[in-house]
């Protein structure tokens, strides 16, 4: 058995989330292997303390200091480990700890799709199927095929098919019955070599134009359209804390749609299986959210569903301003918003 990494104490984990807050941890791990992670659950004094996966920080609000161990996954590779000619398609498999980003630029490089409109998504691979992530049309459901995780109670191994991960919006079971049981190590996904693009969602196809690209995109054309979108839209963590949406969108009854819709003629509407999903963004601005700074928080000024750290900010802070704004939608509209960032 591999010996176990370094138990660092009392560590900062400022560097180590994107929202820029300074909490700390009170016992503090990297793991670059299954080995090393199966060694450092076997040390007594993991195993008797509240534990705390961290990819790339960037899904997470501390609001108080840590009082357990923190174990980094740093597990990397980037593999394609099969190929099926006849269906142009091949199986990618990722370490954990890899980034996101980093995946769909690799893909890219391979010439395979299906992940581009996911692109500068941040975090790592480990954290995308605990949450379903999904952004233009695209979830991560879409191309995956299984995980790998480690059973932290007794450190064995398992491989988890799309079915049994339960995926839902922005939901996975690792978020609901087996929460806090399993840590993901590799993520392998189904990409297509014959590309089936999605440009329809939100502004690709007008961003494409602008590109001076009107017809037969690549999958580089659509990742760098949506890139370039996101920039614009969302502020990048290194020159202002946040942890992007905030918020899911919301999911309503189409007669609880129509009922606002009489109220609210410019409302926008996404039909979904069972009713309607509206942007949350649009909530939070019509009751004067966007914009508005609070000393060295507040929300950000393009953006209605990022909340921002100045520079400073505890958060505390940012949680209680969270919990304003789910007020007021809530009083205003009757429409309940749920948080889409970790509070802890």
């Amino acid at each position: 058995m591999a010996s176990a990494p370094a138990l660092e104490h009392h560590v900062s984990l400022l560097p180590y989330n994107t929202f820029g807050i300074d909490a700390k941890a009170r016992l503090f791990a990297r793991f670059r292997s299954v080995e090393e992670l199966r060694a450092l659950l076997a040390l007594p004094e993991v195993q008797q303390t509240e534990k705390l996966v961290l990819g790339g920080g960037s899904n997470l609000l501390f609001t108080q200091d840590f009082d357990g161990v923190v174990l980094k996954n740093e597990i990397t590779g980037l593999e394609i480990i099969a190929q099926d000619e006849a269906q142009d398609t091949a199986l990618v498999r990722a370490g954990a700890g890899e980034s996101w980003h980093g995946l769909v630029q690799y893909a890219l490089s391979q010439n395979l799709s299906g992940i581009e409109n996911l692109s500068l998504i941040p975090g790592t691979v480990g954290a995308a199927p605990l949450q379903n992530i999904g952004a233009y049309g695209a979830e991560l459901k879409d191309t995956f095929d299984h995980l790998e995780a480690v059973e932290i109670s007794s450190g064995q191994l398992r491989t988890f098919t799309h079915e049994q991960c339960g995926f839902g919006y922005r939901e996975s079971v690792f978020k609901g019955p087996l929460r806090n049981q399993y840590i993901v190590t590799g993520v392998v996904l189904q990409l297509r070599r014959k590309h089936q693009l999605n440009v329809s969602y939100g502004a690709i196809s007008t961003t494409l134009a602008d590109m001076g690209i009107e017809t037969e995109p690549t999958p580089h054309d659509v990742s760098e359209a949506v890139i370039q979108i996101r920039r614009s839209k969302l502020p990048d963590p290194a020159q202002i804390g946040n942890a992007g949406s905030f918020f899911k969108n919301p999911e309503i009854s189409q007669a609880k749609y129509d009922e606002l819709k009489a109220q609210y003629a410019d409302l926008p509407g996404y039909p979904v299986p069972g009713g309607v999903k509206v942007p949350a963004a649009w909530l939070i601005e019509q009751c004067g959210w966007k914009g508005r700074r609070f000393g060295a928080h507040g929300v950000h000024d393009r953006q209605a569903l990022v909340l921002v750290n100045h520079g400073g900010a505890q958060g505390s802070a940012i949680r209680d301003l969270a919990h304003e704004i789910i007020a007021s939608v809530r009083e205003k509209f009757g429409v309940e918003l749920h948080p889409e960032v970790n509070i802890l």
